[in-house]
């Protein structure tokens, strides 16, 4: 064999880790198994993405027989580009494709880094476990079938299917393998049950071999097709240089089947091929229910966690407002300025400048003009807009974009130490097993192998991982339920280590739908309110509601509308130009004075003085929190309320008064800097800046829509006056956390000690394995239903 040949045997592709067997191409002194593994190297050396190796040993896909260039035209024809396309404003697009490819960290890495592969491609998200990406594109400077051939020429050619609107096939082969795993379980159980009674020692020879075989016959699917899943993700992690959880069970059962072929064909014994069986039928069957349980949690999370906004329906020429599940096709709808559209419409009337930023993240405004279609997400900057309804509303859809990790920024991660702990566990099981084995190897040999498989069955990270995702995802359950909408459980994490509680005073403190509104200064032409009104209508803040309220005029249409967070807002009709806000924004000057100045053609004829009311029951949740945590509030108002807000804060060294949404975002910022974890609650845009930089940012839910992007919560306004209770159930949760963890740990322990003393049985190790399971799910499901009833 010559030296070429000897190169070949021993080299491997750096990009994708396959056998250079058929030939080597060299660059930078790396081999290449082809030249696709090549140019995908290429690619990312010339854009500096090589820290893509670095996420683990050659982590790429192979390109060997690869397109060069796939086909993608069809993707540009209209008909078929819609079934792909989420999204698209005439700029930019969003796109979702299928990658069946996928299957590390490093894919997820190269995936959502495209924009660095392609200038035109703005971002890209990963759905790992739909092995689905969604990709935002200017589709002015790349059509459709190029971002195709972008993501197939670095390995990940999409799967194009053309029926993507038809039901997925419920995919039941775990209730074929359950089955099959029992029925042989059963039928060896029974099989072996003669032998058993007789001591190992049956007289009838041939009965005794008849049944074995028959035994052996039917435990050979149990083997190669039952147990498929385990050696499949024990494989596909170990290529990776990784165990998962599955690699211990995936042993247990080679080296069980192994050992009952090696007795049965040398006639030295019956095999352990019901423990084996029993295996993997008990834990398909800890993993079925262990499937089902999440997924009545997460169907529950879905379909609960709903966003309690009201929009502004229009019927018969009057204005209503509608939870967002109540929304239908058809229905006409106001967007006032800074509301988003909830449902894909037609704009029917009004000037609309839509910021598509929440969906695409570019923060361009898109004109649209009537007959035009406004998509979901979209928020109106400017005047009212009148639209229909053409679709209903896509629950999922707008639950994806309040997810968007864009407003995640800045945000504490929660990881938990569960999750870091089981990581090494593998490895620790591995080891005791092992160590177990080679003891009874030397005392006595007929228990080493019981020794050897019963930890790895009995042992389980999974219990460990159950204990925390459980009870989070039935604390969110219950909170939805309570009127808190969450967006994950790490805000319920966050909630509980929270020591610092910031409030925005109008309507989080105080009540809207009661306030009074009471005029001063000149007296109003009908002319002059029918401004007033036209002005104040096109915005969303509390107080424009509540003079839009008690003012009778007709409504005129407006050329120009602006609104300045925290100052107030500016209109324009065809003679006359209003101001309505502070007193400094409508006077350029301030004298300290509260109240909503109103200005006409810049001469200032008087303000509204509000009446607030404040929600019932505050002081006791104010007296009752104040014992737990530091408490500020930080108010955009005047300092009108100082002598009611000094009362309830027990002094003025907490309350902050003219607060700017810059302001309020950098008290936030102050507060973290000094090391406290910070729950901001609000409820408007002013508000926005600093729910997103809090821990945890709550948004109150009165009778304006409330979808804030920048949040991690939705609070009933109603439900706020509990917040004390809600507090303490988060507390508790965390609580139940640790208790289901110490749980688990007790049980592994015990378990061990009898697995590594060779006397426990792998089958009874099987049992006891889903036992495991149901015990922490009852333990963590039950104590946080508990704790719920409570509140």
């Amino acid at each position: 064999m010559n030296q070429t040949d000897e190169r070949v045997k021993v080299h491997t592709c750096f990009h994708c880790g396959s056998s250079c067997d058929e030939e080597i191409i060299i660059l930078d002194d790396k081999d290449f198994c082809c030249y696709g593994c090549k140019t995908v190297y290429e690619i990312l050396n010339e854009n500096n993405l090589c820290a893509y190796y670095d996420l683990s040993t050659m982590p790429g896909i192979s390109q060997r027989n690869q397109k060069k260039y796939p086909h993608f035209e069809a993707l540009d024809n209209e008909l078929i580009r819609k079934e792909y396309v989420l999204f698209t404003d005439g700029s930019s697009a969003c796109a979702e494709f299928s990658l069946p490819q996928m299957h590390c960290s490093s894919c997820i890495w190269l995936l959502e880094n495209l924009s660095r592969l392609n200038k035109n491609i703005v971002s890209s998200r990963v759905d790992f476990p739909e092995r689905k990406v969604t990709v935002m594109f200017r589709e002015k400077e790349m059509p459709l079938s190029q971002v195709a051939v972008l993501l197939a020429g670095i390995g990940y050619e999409p799967h194009l299917s053309f029926d993507k609107n038809k039901k997925k096939k419920q995919d039941n082969s775990r209730i074929y393998k359950i089955g099959i795993a029992g029925f042989a379980f059963a039928n060896i159980m029974m099989l072996s049950l003669p032998d058993y009674f007789a001591g190992g020692h049956l007289n009838n020879e041939l009965l005794r071999k008849t049944f074995v075989y028959i035994s052996l016959f039917l435990s050979i699917p149990v083997f190669f097709y039952s147990a498929s899943e385990f050696f499949i993700s024990a494989w596909l992690s170990l290529k990776q240089r990784f165990l998962n959880i599955d690699a211990p069970i995936a042993l247990a059962v080679a080296v069980t089947f192994i050992r009952s072929l090696y007795e049965i064909f040398s006639n030295t014994g019956s095999g352990y091929l019901d423990s084996m069986s029993g295996i993997v039928f008990f834990m398909l069957v800890g993993r079925w229910f262990q499937d089902r349980s999440f997924r009545h949690l997460s169907f529950d999370r879905d379909y609960r966690s709903y966003f309690p906004i009201a929009v502004t329906v229009l019927k018969n020429g009057e204005e209503h407002q509608a939870s967002l599940d109540a929304i239908q096709t058809g229905d006409r709808l106001l967007i006032r300025n800074q509301e988003h559209i909830c449902a894909d419409s037609v704009l029917l009337r009004g000037k609309a400048s839509i910021d598509y930023s929440f969906v695409t993240g570019e923060s361009q405004p898109v004109v649209k003009t009537a007959g035009d279609i406004i998509y979901a997400g979209g928020k109106q900057i400017g005047s009212t807009l009148e639209v229909e309804v053409l679709k209903d509303v896509s629950q999922s859809y707008l639950t994806q974009l309040w997810n968007n990790t864009g407003f995640a920024n800045g945000k504490e991660k929660n990881v938990s130490a569960i999750h870091n702990l089981s990581r090494y566990f593998t490895i620790v099981v591995l080891l005791i097993s092992l160590t177990a084995a080679c003891y009874w190897m030397i005392v006595d040999p007929s228990k080493a192998l019981n020794a050897f498989t019963a930890p790895l069955i009995v042992a389980c990270p999974c219990a460990l991982l159950l204990s925390a995702t459980f009870c989070n995802g039935n604390v969110i359950r219950h909170l939805g339920m309570k009127g808190l909408y969450l967006k994950n459980s790490g805000v319920a994490e966050s909630m509980a280590k929270a020591d610092v509680i910031v409030f925005d005073k109008t309507g989080t403190l105080t009540l809207q739908g009661n306030n009074n509104m009471v005029y001063h200064g000149q007296a109003l032409t009908e002319a002059e309110m029918s401004l007033v009104k036209s002005a104040v209508i096109h915005s969303s803040h509390p107080y424009s509601k509540m003079i839009s309220k008690i003012l009778t005029a007709k409504i005129i249409d407006v050329t120009y509308f602006k609104e300045y967070p925290g100052k107030g807002i500016e209109t324009v009709t065809n003679l006359n130009s209003v101001k309505v806000g502070s007193e400094a924004f409508v006077r350029n000057e301030s004298n300290g004075n509260p109240g909503i100045y109103i200005s006409i053609d810049n001469h200032v004829k008087g303000y509204f003085l509000p009446e607030q009311q404040y929600r019932e029951g505050l002081a006791k949740l104010i007296s009752k929190l104040s014992l737990t945590h530091e408490l500020y509030m930080l108010s955009g108002d005047t300092d009108s309320e100082q002598e009611k807000l000094e009362q309830l804060f027990s002094g003025k060294n907490n309350i902050y008064f003219r607060q700017s949404p810059f302001d309020k975002m950098a008290f936030i910022e102050k507060l973290q800097a000094d090391g406290k974890k910070v729950i901001m609650i609000g409820d408007g845009l002013n508000d926005a800046g600093a729910l997103m930089k809090s821990n945890a940012g709550i948004a109150i839910s009165n009778e304006i829509n409330n979808f804030f992007p920048a949040c991690d919560g939705i609070l009933n306004g109603s439900e706020l006056i509990h917040f004390d209770r809600i507090i303490s159930f988060v507390k508790t949760a965390g609580r139940i956390i640790i208790g289901s963890f110490i749980l688990s740990m007790i049980y592994n322990i015990v378990g061990l000690y009898f697995a590594v003393s060779g006397t426990l049985q792998p089958v009874v190790a099987a049992v006891l394995m889903p036992a495991s399971t149901i015990s922490i799910i009852l333990f963590t499901v039950g104590l946080s239903g508990f704790a719920a009833r409570k509140v």
